[in-house]
């Protein structure tokens, strides 16, 4: 169950660091000009223009509320299903090893009391098993029902995170009136290779 946690986490943080890679890759160095201007004005590379529409803190509030709701809000469409396929997942091995912490707590109980007429109570699976085995078996499922629920919050916490990220990110834009490259050259004088960056203004 451990393993599993820790994989299920994992996953849900590579999937969310790869799309944040994806959308930065995707936005271009950028700053508006005026168009009858003589002298270009100096404006801070990668000026940021925000959206007055789109409001992180919406997205925030939502994930805490209804887990995938912030990704909507997002235009995340995508992340809904592995949100809830992550919460999911936890909220099923909580349910399974809370039956089986109820069924080797009874068995247990009804082993230990001495009583053979109750033996009918203690499920088929634990009957011909020793008692001690048992014991150990509800301490080891106990333990799992607690890392299910652990499991649980902090993924419905990423949940929140991620849509916090992502909002801010969207909250963002770039123009395309201004670009960055790469312009390698060669003097002859001193026999040396440069490069430089241009910049490029457009209209």
């Amino acid at each position: 169950m451990r393993y599993l946690f820790l994989l299920v986490t994992f996953s849900f943080l590579a999937l969310h660091l790869s799309a944040q890679q994806k959308d930065s890759v995707q936005k271009e160095i950028s700053v508006p000009v005026k168009k009858d201007s003589v002298k270009p004005e100096r404006i801070p590379l990668g000026l940021f223009k925000k959206d007055s529409v789109h409001v992180p803190r919406k997205a925030t509030l939502r994930s805490a509320v209804i887990p995938g709701w912030g990704q909507a809000y997002n235009k995340k469409y995508w992340k809904i299903p592995i949100v809830w396929g992550a919460l999911g997942t936890a909220a099923g091995f909580f349910v399974y090893n809370r039956k089986e912490y109820i069924d080797a707590r009874d068995a247990y109980r009804n082993l230990m009391d001495k009583n053979d007429s109750n033996n009918y109570l203690i499920k088929p699976k634990f009957q011909p098993v020793d008692p001690e085995a048992v014991r150990q078996y509800r301490i080891a499922v106990r333990q799992y029902v607690d890392y299910s629920v652990l499991a649980f919050i902090l993924l419905w916490g990423l949940n929140v995170v991620d849509a916090t990220v992502d909002g801010h990110l969207k909250a963002f834009d770039v123009n395309d009136n201004l670009s960055l490259r790469v312009n390698p050259t060669y003097n002859p004088v001193s026999r040396q290779a440069n490069v430089g960056l241009v910049f490029t203004f457009g209209k």
